[in-house]
């Protein structure tokens, strides 16, 4: 008889060694990959998990991972900001409303996590906050007038030598002392002062001005749409800036595997180009090469979007999904899986940011 229960019990302590080993294993290996929220729910998992979720290091390394777009962040009608997540169950902040803030605030960009925000008041302070953490900093004053609807772009690449948050703020902003020109401030977390670099862009008339909500940063270069449809870039590295033709004024930027891309809808059909050559217009005459390239077409499920397919507006495009809104509804498309899929909540016409629900340490 006992030697009819060695089996059993055998087979039960390797099944129990079996259930450890893949315990650690998802502990070590995977919880890093997952937004906030999940892990949030995963603390109730056992004491050795919730130690593992609330370290520093495990912050630090959640940050680095954990890099896809997984909700948006708006302004409702009444002005207040609001969240609207991708897929609801994985990912939420505690306060979607900001009120941890010491005021009410516009949030004007994001990165990786984290949120520039500025305050409605007065002196219309920057605040630099991760809605998760609800931790958050008010920056010091530039010296230089951003004007009413700052040209702002925040700038967060996690480091994994970084334990501390190091980032960037860069203002496009008319020049009050040579007419019709941009210059560039620029925010250093290193230093926690601003900056205003060398370069100025000259000939920027009304319509070559940037359009202050569609700033973004790829690969060290912010770029901004210009109300003529040209493309303002700023290469952070050399403070060099440049203004790339772009022959349509609709649409807006992205990014698409590490380049920046363009997005166009044309009735039911989504065009995206990739930025290939940005010196195509000093190149010899017959020269084939062509600033814009790898032409993508989207066709969105119509059994999906239904009657409302040929009425989009894009709001986001990056390498792994395309959204679009249209008559207050928004849809996302999986460029990897092909799929569309609905995103529940409200989208009217205001602008919308993209949000990573990460637990990234200011």
């Amino acid at each position: 008889m006992d030697r009819g229960k060695r089996p059993d019990r055998s087979l039960a302590a390797l099944n129990s060694k079996m259930y450890m080993d893949l315990k650690d294993i998802i502990r070590e290996h995977s919880l890093s990959f997952l937004p906030a929220k999940s892990l949030f729910k995963f603390n109730a998992v056992c004491r050795d998990w919730k130690l593992q979720i609330s370290s520093p290091f495990f912050a630090h390394n959640q940050s680095l991972f954990c890099r896809s777009t997984s909700g948006f962040f708006i302004h409702s009608l009444d002005g207040s900001p609001s969240l609207i997540p991708i897929d609801p169950s994985f990912c939420g902040v505690p306060d979607p409303l900001l009120k941890f803030l010491p005021e009410p605030v516009d949030i004007r960009s994001s990165s990786n996590g984290l949120l520039c925000c500025q305050g409605r008041a007065e002196d219309k302070a920057y605040y630099i906050c991760n809605p998760v953490t609800q931790q958050w900093k008010k920056l010091p004053k530039s010296n230089v007038n951003h004007g009413p609807d700052p040209a702002i772009v925040l700038i967060f690449e996690p480091s994994l030598l970084n334990f501390v948050a190091e980032y960037k703020i860069i203002c496009a902003f008319r020049s009050t002392d040579f007419g019709d020109a941009v210059e560039f401030d620029i925010y250093s977390s290193k230093g926690n002062s601003w900056e205003v670099a060398g370069e100025i862009h000259f000939g920027a008339r009304a319509t070559r001005m940037p359009n202050p909500k569609s700033g973004l940063h790829v690969n060290g270069v912010v770029y901004w749409m210009t109300i003529s449809g040209s493309i303002l870039a700023f290469d952070l590295t050399k403070e060099r800036s440049q203004l790339l033709q772009n022959h349509d004024s609709r649409g807006i930027l992205g990014e698409f595997s590490g380049k920046l891309c363009k997005v166009n809808v044309f009735g039911n059909s989504i065009s995206l180009s990739i930025l290939d050559n940005v010196h195509s217009n000093t190149m010899q005459m017959g020269s084939q090469t062509k600033m814009w390239a790898g032409k993508q077409q989207v066709v969105l499920d119509s059994n999906i979007v239904g009657n409302l397919a040929g009425d989009y507006s894009v709001l986001h495009v990056d390498s792994n999904m395309l959204v679009v809104r249209s008559q207050g509804k928004a849809f996302w498309y999986d460029f990897k899986s092909r799929a569309t899929k609905c995103i529940p909540g409200e989208f009217h016409n205001s602008r919308c940011l993209p949000y990573v629900n990460s637990l990234v340490s200011l």
